[in-house]
């Protein structure tokens, strides 16, 4: 497949998925709502409808052969890059498989110890900070600060016996209070 209809496939299955999108949210009130604000299907119908007219766009400079992309004829893939296409999309894959058994924070250390060790060559050092580091931040940033709860798999129990115990204590609490 050359570039330029892989430009052409990629337009017009965004612009479907667009009009797709923009149907569904207008299911909910897309307008503002007197004292309430933005109705539940404002957000997702009004970025539908600005990524159908990027697509559309997209289309307008791909008939007038107006960029690189539109005019070029090489591989969209050229050489390993399907490979290292599958290798993104497989591992991915199996991440999202993993978050039903381990959890988010189970599976992206999985993720991210196959990606810098494996395929980027990192440290093991730096494989091991970062893979356990991370479940930590987004769990702290996630569940402490914005209260949304990433799905957790079999180890829900855990979670619920230790994490948050520990998550929700008091800890400044060692700073002694004034009362």
């Amino acid at each position: 497949m050359s570039t330029r209809t892989a430009e052409l496939l990629m337009a017009v299955i965004m612009a479907l998925a667009s009009i797709a999108l923009m149907y569904k949210s207008s299911e909910l009130p897309i307008g503002w709502i007197a004292e309430e604000g933005p109705g539940g299907g404002a957000f997702p119908f009004w970025l539908s409808a600005v990524m159908l007219v990027c697509c559309l766009w997209t289309l307008f400079n791909w008939f007038k052969r107006a960029t690189p992309q539109s005019r070029s004829d090489e591989p969209y893939f050229p050489g390993d890059a399907f490979v290292q296409f599958l290798i993104g999309a497989g591992s991915l894959g199996v991440m999202i498989g993993l978050i039903h058994f381990i959890g988010v924070y189970g599976a992206i250390p999985f993720l991210i110890i196959f990606y810098m060790r494996f395929v980027g060559d990192h440290s093991w050092g730096l494989t091991l900070l970062l893979a356990f580091g991370m479940p930590i931040i987004i769990l702290l940033f996630f569940e402490k600060m914005l209260t949304i709860t990433l799905p957790k798999g079999m180890t829900e129990q855990l979670f619920v016996d230790y994490v948050y115990d520990w998550m929700y204590t008091d800890w400044f609490a060692w700073l002694g209070s004034d009362d």
